[in-house]
């Protein structure tokens, strides 16, 4: 019997941070920079696209910039909470990224903005993915990479281990960019393409740093996270250490986001293909032992 193996993340807590977030009012500079740069990357794509699918994003930043620059096009939002969802003319629907209601070969273009880094089966969203797309469609997606928060990671761990004598679960293990385009390719998706940017910024304190991400419905979801609440102590320790480490001169503290960006498309028969083997025109035992002797 194939055993399942254990959540990474509480995703029913997710939800319900994500919407406490919209509905209170986000911290939403992330979200609003990583939908420019999805927009800036599109526009690179030479094709217009009638059906596109909006997979997840937390909120319909990136979905309005699509309605804005495609306006005769359909554009259907999932989110996985009613407050996220935004309003018409987008076609809403509330559904989880890990099991997509759509059939398979429905849209030409799908787009997804920090959402799919926290799905517990990120191999089985992107087949989905990929399966939506008709033939020759592409997807477009950005999630947090594994650089992402390492100066509060480490802080936090540094300060747990002098009080507690350990570390607990605190901050999720984003993707590295190197595994993510092995798992394009393992979905299936023609073309794979992944690079990353790194976003720095700065706040008077780890205080003001954590109030942005619990606005950004980005606390704590791990499912193995500490059930007990953190004593104030820890923090007030790591905030120390957080400031000896990651300070800049004036004394504001660095936070680190990279965002990785990911693509692929749907394969098709009019796409590039690699070389079959044995179809090269020069033999590489040829090459190799080629004598560059003066002939005289």
């Amino acid at each position: 019997m194939t055993q399942i193996p254990p959540p990474i993340f509480d995703r029913a807590l997710q939800r319900k941070r994500q919407a406490r977030a919209l509905k209170s009012g986000p911290a939403d500079f992330l979200l609003q920079w990583t939908a420019d740069e999805v927009v800036e990357r599109l526009s690179a794509v030479k094709r217009a696209f009638s059906r596109i699918a909006d997979v997840g994003t937390p909120g319909p930043a990136l979905a309005g910039r699509l309605l804005a620059s495609n306006s005769a096009a359909l554009i259907v939002r999932l989110s996985p909470t009613l407050s996220g969802l935004g309003d018409p003319p987008l076609l809403r629907v509330v559904g989880d990224e890990e099991i997509l209601p759509f059939r398979n070969e429905s849209f030409d273009l799908v787009v997804s903005a920090l959402a799919l880094h926290l799905v517990n089966d990120l191999p089985g969203a992107l087949i989905q993915l990929r399966r939506a797309l008709k033939p020759d469609g592409l997807f477009l997606g950005a999630v947090l990479g594994g650089a992402s928060l390492q100066e509060l990671r480490e802080a936090l761990a540094i300060a747990e281990t002098e009080i507690a004598g350990g570390v607990s679960p605190r901050v999720a293990p984003f993707a590295d960019i190197r595994d993510m385009g092995a798992l394009l390719q393992r979905a299936g998706f023609a073309l794979p393409v992944t690079d990353s940017e790194s976003l720095t910024v700065r706040y008077d304190t780890l205080f003001a740093l954590m109030k942005d991400l619990r606005a950004m419905g980005a606390g704590n979801t791990l499912h193995e996270r500490a059930r007990k609440p953190t004593s104030r102590r820890l923090f007030l320790r790591a905030a120390e250490i957080y400031a000896e480490r990651f300070a800049d001169a004036d004394r504001r503290i660095r936070a680190t986001f990279e965002i990785l960006f990911l693509s692929g498309w749907a394969p098709h028969e009019s796409q590039q293909k690699p070389l079959k083997p044995g179809s090269a025109q020069v033999r590489l035992a040829d090459v190799l032992t080629r004598k560059d002797a003066d002939p005289t």
